[in-house]
């Protein structure tokens, strides 16, 4: 018979490809092993890479303008600025805080007394809530508690050591690639063969970063404006340290997903203490700007500062914080930026309507222009 009657002939895969599939697949799942491993390490790198796109420009101008080409020496000069700033806002923070501490210290004493007798605003309140008759009921297990809170001292102590190992490799890594960044471009680029290509890689690339410095200049507005509004309304409803508490509100907002929240804790917790009409003015205000921050502020600042629709801001910031929380409301916006940038340099391309510089935003005009 013949064997076509039997049906298609089976072809044999070689031993060799199957060989090189199992091995490929198990390189692939090393990777994504040794990948998992060093995560934190990579958000450290992309952290750098963010705080380098926003301080080479200014190192830049420094190169040109101040110290005459001399590329270590601008950015020892940006650097110190940046700790001179950093230790400003620090100690605008630490004074204050150790003032009302010590005055806190020795006000302890007759607060825990006023507390125990009834007396004084926290007396009436726990009495009025009955907080003080239920914490001598259960005495003995608030002890407890409060025994097995020393556990996972460790775990803190460890977690605290890892955020400092990392703010230390942030700053060592932002300042390698500030210095050695053209250095690495000139390198890369050099590995591209063609004028042609090389050229539209390099203008591809300025536009991507310009992506990425408008989204920060896009933040920093955002928080300015956060501070501005949120000083206004502390000083107004007569809350103490108003302009320390709107700084840190404004610091906090620079924190994607959870700085917002954080700073409006804080800001309710300080009018909580001073009165009960400013804790709901204050309250009204979080609600109020959280909302236009969230739908207005955000949506329209990007749009103009990463040239990027507001819809697709907000979709971007809606997917970005789904697949990866904070990391991912980091990196949406430049991302969504930079993949619009590349887009639109394709487009131009395939269509054999290239042009002298890529272009970016609704209104085709080039970023790097």
């Amino acid at each position: 018979m013949p064997a076509s009657a039997l049906g298609p002939a089976r072809t044999r895969v070689p031993v060799r490809t199957i060989i090189a599939t199992i091995g490929l697949v198990l390189v692939t799942a090393i990777a994504l092993l040794l990948l998992y491993q060093v995560r934190e390490v990579l958000v450290w790198i992309v952290i750098a890479i963010f705080f380098t796109t926003a301080l080479y420009p200014v190192t830049g101008w420094v190169e040109r303008r101040v110290t005459g080409g001399r590329r270590t020496l601008a950015t020892l000069l940006v650097f110190l600025v940046v700790v001179v700033v950093i230790a400003a806002l620090l100690a605008v923070f630490a004074v204050p805080l150790a003032q009302e501490g010590a005055s806190f210290a020795t006000q302890l004493p007759g607060v825990i007394d006023d507390a125990r007798n009834g007396r004084g605003v926290v007396g009436r309140l726990m009495d009025r809530t009955h907080i003080l008759s239920y914490v001598q009921a259960h005495q003995d297990k608030i002890t407890a508690f409060v025994s097995g809170l020393t556990t996972p001292a460790a775990g803190v102590l460890r977690g605290v050591a890892t955020g400092v190992a990392g703010v230390i490799t942030v700053f060592v890594l932002t300042l390698l690639m500030v210095l050695e960044g053209p250095k690495v471009v000139d390198g890369a680029l050099n590995l591209i063969e063609d004028t042609d290509s090389r050229e539209r890689v390099r203008r591809v690339g300025a536009d991507c970063a310009k992506s990425i410095t408008g989204y920060i200049s896009g933040n920093l507005l955002i928080s300015i404006i956060c501070g501005v509004l949120a000083y206004a309304v502390l000083k107004i409803s007569g809350v103490p340290f108003a302009g320390l508490i709107a700084l840190f509100v404004a610091l906090a907002d620079l924190i994607p997903l959870v700085g917002a929240t954080l700073g409006a804790i804080v800001a309710l917790i300080a009018a909580a203490v001073h009165s009960v009409p400013a804790l709901i003015a204050v309250a009204v205000f979080v609600v109020l700007y959280q909302q236009l921050e969230n739908h207005v502020l955000q949506p329209v600042i990007f749009a103009r500062t990463v040239k990027l629709n507001p819809l697709a801001v907000l979709v971007a910031i809606l997917v970005g914080v789904d697949l990866a929380g904070i990391l991912g409301a980091l990196l949406a916006i430049p991302v969504a930026g930079i993949i619009q940038v590349v887009l639109r340099d394709v487009w131009d391309h395939r269509r054999g309507r290239t042009k002298e510089e890529v272009t970016v935003g609704e209104d085709e005009a080039p970023a790097v222009a």
